[in-house]
C-alpha cells in the first residue's frame, strides 16, 4: 500500500501513515465509523484542521508559553505512567490449569438456568377458572380459544401465550406450578395476587452446565484482569514505600 499524501501544510507533508497514527488515538467507538468513506474523510479533515491550528500555534510562539509547558509536562507524566503500568503487567498470563480450576470451583456461574414455555388463562374467581377448565377438558373449547374468550390477561389475545421464561420472572405461585406441571396437561386453578390461573406448559428445558470451551475465553479474561489488579495494587504500595 502506497503512503499517499493527504495534504501539505507549510511545507510539511501529511500522509496516510500520519492518519493511521492519528486514528490509533481515537476512541474505539469512533474507529467503527472508519468503514464509511464519508466518515473517514471527516476524520481526515479533522486531523488536517488540527495540524493547521498547531502550525498557527507555532507561528504565534504559543509553544513557548507557560501554559503550553505546564500542559506538556502533565501530558508527559500521563504517557510515561501509562507505559510504566503496561510494563508492570505485560508478562502476566493465565494457565490452562488456572482456567480449569476456576471453572470447576465456580460451576454455578456457568450453569444455564432452566426455562418453561407456557400459556395461561387468568380469571377473577376460582369457580370461573374451574368452569373453563371443564370446557377445555371435555373438548368444548381448545385452551387457546378459551384464553381468547375468557382470559383477563392481555396474553389472551395470543391464546394465552407467555412465551419462554425462567425462574424469577413470574410470581412464585405461578412459577412453582409452571416448573412442576406435566408438559401438555392443564394445571390449576393456581391462585396468585392477580387472580386464578389455568396453566398449560408446552415445553421445558432443564438447567445445564455450559461446556468449558464455551466459557474459557471469558474465564481467562476475568482471571487476567484480576491478576493485573493485584499486581497493580501491589506495585502502588511498593512505589509509595519507595518514593513517598
Amino acid at each position: 500500500m502506497t503512503n499517499e499524501v493527504l495534504a501539505v501544510i507549510a511545507g510539511e507533508t501529511i500522509t496516510t501513515s500520519d492518519f493511521d497514527a492519528y486514528v490509533e488515538n481515537l476512541p474505539q467507538e469512533q474507529k467503527a465509523y472508519l468503514a464509511n468513506p464519508q466518515a473517514k474523510q471527516h476524520f481526515i479533515d479533522q486531523m488536517i484542521t488540527m495540524r493547521l491550528f498547531a502550525k498557527l500555534g507555532e507561528d504565534e510562539k504559543l509553544n513557548e508559553s507557560d501554559e503550553y509547558k505546564r500542559i506538556m509536562e502533565e501530558a508527559q507524566r500521563e504517557v510515561l505512567a501509562q507505559i510504566a503500568v503496561r510494563e508492570v503487567v505485560k508478562d502476566l498470563t493465565v494457565s490452562e490449569e488456572e482456567i480449569k480450576s476456576y471453572y470447576e470451583g465456580h460451576k454455578d456461574q456457568f450453569t444455564k438456568a432452566g426455562t418453561v414455555t407456557a400459556k395461561h388463562i387468568l380469571t377473577d374467581t376460582e369457580e370461573k377458572c374451574q368452569d373453563i377448565k371443564a370446557e377445555i377438558e371435555d373438548g368444548t373449547k381448545s385452551f387457546e380459544d378459551a384464553a381468547k374468550e375468557y382470559s383477563t390477561c392481555p396474553s389472551g389475545a395470543q391464546g394465552g401465550s407467555l412465551g419462554e421464561f425462567g425462574k424469577g420472572q413470574m410470581v412464585k405461585e405461578f412459577e412453582d406450578a409452571a416448573f412442576e406441571a406435566e408438559i401438555g396437561t392443564i394445571t390449576g386453578p393456581v391462585k396468585t395476587q392477580f387472580g386464578y390461573h389455568l396453566v398449560k406448559v408446552e415445553s421445558r428445558t432443564e438447567s445445564s452446565l455450559l461446556p468449558l470451551e464455551e466459557v474459557k475465553e471469558k474465564i481467562e479474561g476475568q482471571l487476567l484482569q484480576q491478576k493485573r489488579n493485584e499486581v497493580y495494587q501491589k506495585k502502588i504500595a511498593e512505589l509509595k514505600e519507595k518514593y513517598m
